[in-house]
């Protein structure tokens, strides 16, 4: 066995021992006594009994070794702002917020809906409920009202933090005025709105309930808040799940557990140490800005930075000259923003000094191995693919780059990461299945800590949903498909609900999807299955081609089209080849990078699109549209 393979073994073999002594990377209250309470299965408690703060962790604690270095980069293209917060600087500031917030009676245990833009107030507002024991609950900044306000009425904040405005290419998105519809839509109303004014865009605040940040903050300018110290299983924090319908499901994160999991996350999976700086692209809306902007890498005494910005803007170098300026040493992003880049100048990934970045880790949608060739070769830096949720808050497959120098399979996010027993399932039998053969991903309980311990508010709905999908099987299900090979990396292949059924052969479009991108002309590519008559359904492909001009006539576009559907045939055989392939200048997506599939499905069906709260750019669903020219 490899080092790896050992140290995975005894994670499930002796699960108490090896998580008591990852334990040890994080400072506790009152000691560990006990590592795990399984006894109601299929919720799993961890360390119970033992008492300890994610916000001491996160900067206290960090104090007496490195207070003056860089804690927290704010960098906003937007605005063109930088600044730098010490550990010292930023505990003065998140004891400013606390002290905001008590004043404005949240207690322990109150919720604190956040709604932000990524701005530094955003993440002290965050560690400033940790710190006191509230429970954050943040949402996307600029979800539309209709989507706030359900979130509203599930978390049933006492405070609601929001600011005037966000950006987004040089334009302002106004906040305020869908804070204050999402409000009058609720059933449920805050009793004080926090407003932090940054001068983008207007700002009433209504008598009473609306109180200005600055204001507030200058009166606790020398307060000091001591931490709310939790017992582990105590909740931290609520996060919705994107792309939700009907009543919201929020994630319900616990404060022990999570912080010994990221803390042994950023040392094992992510290879992080102290005094070192951390680049996640993501935003604080989404569980990677949770876990990997302000929670793992302060928990790891490493500066983090908060990017308010695109990848293309002022030019598609951007990132890179963040990571020359700030000598970035780990860095995270998404393949969905690696596409992007693609259809940049490759010689700006060459622009800057990436001597100090170590590895850039990718996660959010499967990592094709087209993209993961073009940028690895691009900036000459090892590309790690993982994969994980919303639900889980830390990578479930991965190659722990801290405990061994795994090889990398391009196309697999690699092997289960310690703690996790993943299998593979036959979605109509439950029966397990073996190596190279297509089945439902899923992992036996208990999960391990760090891991969302039930729906807020409906722990009946946590064991529906996740436990009872794979049939005559009480194991939690990622509702993906995936296929493990023979030396035990995982390929992820879609979601279960993303397969096609062609004249009754179950295709999953993740597999046309990456046959599609192997084609040299091809950037970034969507397939979805479309009702037909005939055969049940048909899939149709839209893509994004590097260079534009290769498709600028009717003559060029159908030969193009030509070369992709005799590719899918020669590897994937004539089944799975689309019905079309149309070509499009963008494709529809949310903020955080995902593919709006079901959303072009919809168009393609001549139904209602639905919530598109989170879509990025509005014009994308014109060109499938155009595409169509009115029909599938």
């Amino acid at each position: 066995m490899s080092r790896y393979s050992e140290f995975h073994a005894r994670s499930l073999q002796q699960p108490e021992a090896f998580w008591r002594e990852q334990s040890e990377l994080i400072e506790w209250k009152s000691p560990v006594d006990r590592v795990l309470d399984a006894s109601r299965p299929p919720f799993a408690r961890w360390f119970p009994g033992a008492s300890t703060n994610l916000c001491y962790n996160a900067i206290d604690r960090h104090l007496p070794s490195r207070a003056d270095q860089p804690a927290l980069i704010y960098v906003s293209t937007e605005t063109g702002t930088e600044k730098t917060y010490s550990f010292a600087e930023l505990h003065r500031e998140v004891n400013r917020f606390a002290a905001v917030l008590l004043a404005l009676g949240v207690l322990r245990g109150d919720r604190v809906l956040v709604y932000m833009p990524m701005i530094p107030e955003a993440v002290f507002a965050m560690l400033a409920c940790a710190r006191i024991g509230a429970i954050h609950s943040v949402v996307f900044g600029g979800f539309a009202s209709h989507s706030l306000a359900t979130r509203i009425d599930d978390a049933r904040p006492k405070v609601i933090v929001s600011a005037d405005a966000g950006s987004r290419s040089g334009k302002a998105v106004p906040y305020k005025m869908l804070l204050d519809q999402a409000i009058e839509l609720a059933s449920f109303a805050p009793e004080h709105v926090l407003m932090v004014n940054r001068g983008l865009a207007p700002m009433a605040l209504a008598p009473g309930r609306d109180v200005d940040f600055a204001v507030e903050r200058r009166k606790q300018w020398d307060s000091k808040v001591e931490c709310a110290w939790l017992e582990s299983n105590e909740p931290s924090y609520i996060l919705y799940t994107s792309g939700t319908t009907g009543r919201p499901k929020g994630v319900q994160r616990d404060t022990g557990g999570y912080a010994v999991a990221l803390a042994a996350s950023m040392k094992h999976v992510f290879g992080g140490e102290a005094g070192e700086t951390y680049f996640s692209t993501s935003d604080i809306g989404w569980v990677v800005g949770h876990s990997y902007i302000v929670y793992g890498p302060l928990l790891a005494g490493m500066a983090t930075i908060v990017y308010e910005g695109t990848p293309i803007r002022p030019d598609g170098a951007i990132w890179w000259r963040i990571v020359e300026q700030y000598r970035v040493n780990v860095m995270f992003s998404a393949p969905t923003a690696i596409r992007v880049l693609k259809k940049q100048d490759p010689a700006l990934l060459r622009r800057h000094d990436l001597s100090s970045l170590k590895a850039l880790f990718l996660a959010g949608e499967p990592l094709d191995e087209p993209t993961a060739h073009w940028i690895s070769e691009g900036i000459g830096k090892p590309v790690v693919d993982n994969y994980w949720q919303t639900e889980t808050g830390w990578p479930i497959i991965a190659t722990p780059r801290g405990v061994e120098a795994l090889p990398a399979k391009f196309g697999s996010p690699g092997v289960p990461c310690y703690g996790y027993d993943v299998r593979l399932f036959d979605e109509t039998t439950g029966a397990e299945v073996g190596s190279n053969a297509k089945g439902v991903v899923a992992i036996v309980g208990p999960l391990p800590p760090g891991c969302m311990s039930t729906i807020w508010g409906d722990d009946e709905r946590f064991v529906s949903t996740y436990w009872h999908s794979v049939p005559g099987r009480s194991v939690y299900s990622t509702f993906d498909w995936g296929i493990r090979d023979n030396d035990g990396y995982y390929f992820i292949l879609g979601r279960t609900d993303d397969v096609i059924n062609v004249a009754g052969h179950r295709l999953g479009t993740r597999e046309i999807e990456e046959s599609i991108s192997s084609h040299p002309g091809v950037a970034e590519v969507a397939v979805v299955g479309i009702a037909d008559a005939l055969k049940g359904q048909v899939a149709i492909a839209f893509a994004v081609v590097r260079n534009p001009a290769e498709v600028a006539d009717p003559a060029a576009r159908a030969q193009m089209e030509g070369e992709i559907l005799k590719l899918v045939d020669s590897q994937l055989g004539a089944v799975a080849r689309p019905s079309r392939v149309h070509f499009v200048a963008g494709l529809p997506k949310t903020r955080s990078g995902k593919l709006l599939r079901r959303t072009i499905q919809a168009i393609c069906e001549g139904r209602d699109a639905g919530d598109l709260t989170t879509i990025e750019d509005p014009t994308a669903l014109e060109q499938v549209r155009l595409a169509l020219g009115g029909r599938p």
